[in-house]
């Protein structure tokens, strides 16, 4: 595995070692997180002690070789997925509660032993980059906002205002301490802390939009079931976005694929046309094609 782990060159938060995309037989239980100076092991199955000690000495030597500024900084927290409510265990260093993290020049912070994911998914990275260059002067809706690091990165790249919408108020008073973090204007800046599909003419009232972002959680009891709302979501794009919007659809269900979304907007979208497909940041390989992230740009052209 030593010779598979992505060494950071820099503090970016970034992903060193995505065992979960089944390139590396025999570590798909594994994945590798780095975020200044803490190394987040994430383990998806139980396993051996000795087999732990050794992948933290690996990771210990290599970071003091690529990142010698963190030498005597190193912290190394293990989060075990495989056990209920996914808890963090230190190997080494500190477990702060909370830490501000960096991506592309903005701050985020992340947070852990809260919940099972700590506040930045880093497979998005690519997304967060093109929505930040494609933002200057629109406004944009951002369905599913979790933490709102697309509305961070639509702030950064000139956005005029931008409306995060969320079930979770807790993940969206996270979102309002990201913009806080990075001295953002909150005044272009809304957080709805609502049900999208119970929703719709609150919406509205904060249109019409230039970029819509929505990216979905796959399955959550009593809320979402994509495999049946993405169609409702499709459906009102007419009464949220502008001619000539951009919609960025994504899709993170491992057993649907990118013809899925495609079939979705053609029957109830079909005045989205696709302009192109975002690539996932290099370290997500995946052996099986299509079974990771799907992030899929559309032009609504009624």
């Amino acid at each position: 595995m030593f010779q598979h782990i992505q060494w950071p060159a820099d503090d970016q938060a970034q992903r060193l070692f995505h065992g979960r995309g089944h390139a590396w037989p025999g570590f798909e239980h594994l994945n590798i997180d780095w975020y200044a100076p803490l190394v987040l092991v994430t383990l998806y199955a139980e396993v051996d002690e000795s087999w732990l000690s050794e992948l933290e000495q690996q990771l210990l030597a290599g970071l003091k070789r690529c990142r010698p500024d963190h030498a005597g900084q190193l912290s190394v927290v293990v989060q075990h997925r495989c056990r209920p409510d996914a808890p963090f265990t230190l190997l080494c260093g500190q477990l702060p509660e909370q830490l501000v993290i960096k991506e592309d020049g903005l701050s985020y912070w992340l947070h852990l032993n809260r919940s099972q994911n700590t506040g930045l998914f880093l497979d998005m990275a690519n997304g967060r980059r093109w929505v930040r260059g494609h933002s200057d002067g629109r406004r944009l809706l951002n369905l599913f906002a979790y933490t709102c690091g697309f509305s961070l990165a639509a702030l950064a790249g000139g956005a005029s205002k931008v409306v995060n919408v969320d079930m979770s108020r807790a993940a969206l008073s996270h979102g309002r301490e990201n913009h806080r973090l990075n001295d953002h204007d909150l005044s272009r800046v809304v957080f709805e802390g609502v049900d999208i599909f119970k929703s719709f003419g609150r919406l509205k009232k904060h249109g019409p939009y230039d970029l819509l972002i929505c990216d979905p959680p796959t399955f959550q009891k009593g809320s979402v079931d994509i495999r049946r709302d993405y169609a409702k979501l499709l459906r009102r794009l007419p009464e949220l976005m502008v001619a000539g919007g951009d919609c960025l659809l994504c899709l993170n269900a491992p057993d649907l694929g990118e013809d899925f979304l495609l079939a979705e907007v053609a029957q109830h979208a079909p005045h989205c046309v696709l302009v192109e497909r975002l690539a996932n940041p290099p370290v997500f390989i995946e052996a099986q094609a299509g079974r990771g992230l799907k992030v899929l740009h559309f032009r609504y052209q009624p």
